[in-house]
């Protein structure tokens, strides 16, 4: 059946790559779209100060989700399709199928489910059905109002799925996956999503919850990493299938691997965690300032700004123990200040300027 599946999705990259090769920016820009820490550095800024539930939604669908992702990876240990086309004996050498790759094709974690895949359904689902809940609220009782929200339903809805279709499509495109893996990455990420539609204890969690639960998930995946190396498997069998099989070996880069991401994860929910119990966040945030469009407006700014010139620094990759803590110092960091930091040095602003105007 794998096999059947792996062949079926090598014939399907290369009729992308043979057909449609003059949309290998779009397709490329798509990925980069779908990639998960762009919930970190976009989607969670902008939303976090539009509604503090949704954003705070957002970052503990991500950071479970992409746990999730790491955990099924080790269990289901997909291929993927650059390095399993070199290794698997269905062809003859002069028929074996020629598979293009790019500077975003080697992920060095196994392939199934596609974390990309996986982390831009549950964002935008989150993201949709937000947007919707919101809407439907402010939905007066009348026909028009009905149908305003009908058809604003149904282009929300569009969108997500042309999104996520581009995403998915993308992903099989640059060949580091297969079609069966992203499906399978789409419908576990909304699920993830929908999962915690049902658990509203997450928008009013104390520190020591953040800290609970950084616990568990990284106790969890350290015991099961433990196991499966018990039982004479190795969970990073595709870091060295990755270094066999890339094209270009400065194409395989260091935050693609199974841990990084898990200290990324944990590092943001710490920073979060941490933030909104602050003073300061109480102060700015939950304060007279926090229900003005001005500060709003003036943080989401701030935050971008900030992120852009934050990302401009760049960790060390000689040592994986060092790049792992300072992954999750700058997760954290990144949270605590786009959360309670630059939130509090615009209400500093704007507070100053409200007492020149009083003088």
């Amino acid at each position: 059946m794998m096999d059947f599946l792996h062949t079926l999705g090598v014939l399907t990259i290369q009729h992308l790559q043979n057909n449609y090769r003059e949309y290998n920016s779009f397709l490329s820009f798509m990925s980069t779209v779908g990639d998960p820490r762009n919930v970190f550095s976009v989607y969670f800024p902008l939303w976090f100060h539009l509604s503090h539930n949704v954003g705070t939604k957002m970052i503990w669908v991500a950071v479970v989700g992409d746990w999730t992702n790491l955990i099924l990876k080790w269990i289901l240990s997909g291929q993927r399709p650059y390095w399993w086309v070199h290794e698997t004996h269905l062809f003859q050498n002069s028929s074996k199928p020629h598979l293009d790759q790019f500077h975003i094709t080697c992920e060095t974690g196994p392939g199934s489910p596609s974390g990309h895949a996986m982390g831009s359904s549950c964002v935008w689902y989150v993201i949709v059905t937000s947007a919707l809940n919101f809407a439907r609220s402010s939905c007066v009782s009348s026909v028009r109002s009905f149908q305003r929200f009908h058809l604003l339903r149904s282009i929300l809805w569009t969108a997500f799925w042309v999104i996520q279709i581009n995403v998915c499509i993308s992903r099989v495109f640059i060949a580091t996956h297969f079609p069966h893996q992203v499906l399978l990455g789409l419908v576990i990420g909304m699920l993830v999503a929908e999962a915690f539609d049902h658990i509203p204890c997450i928008y009013n969690a104390s520190l020591k919850l953040y800290l609970q639960v950084n616990v568990f998930l990284l106790s969890f995946a350290v015991c099961f990493y433990l196991f499966l190396k018990l039982l004479d498997f190795d969970p990073l069998w595709s870091v060295t299938k990755a270094k066999i099989w890339c094209a270009n070996p400065d194409w395989i880069h260091l935050d693609t691997t199974p841990f990084a991401g898990l200290w990324r994860n944990l590092g943001a929910l710490f920073g979060l965690g941490l933030a909104v119990n602050s003073e300061i966040f109480i102060q700015s945030c939950k304060g007279k300032n926090g229900c003005k469009t001005i500060f709003k407006l003036m943080c989401m700014t701030a935050n971008l700004t900030f992120l852009q010139l934050y990302d401009l620094i760049k960790m060390p990759n000689h040592s994986e123990a060092l790049f792992y803590i300072l992954s999750f110092c700058k997760s954290a960091s990144v949270l605590f200040g786009v959360v309670a930091v630059i939130p509090y040095c615009v209400h500093l602003l704007i507070r100053e300027e409200e007492r020149k105007l009083r003088l």
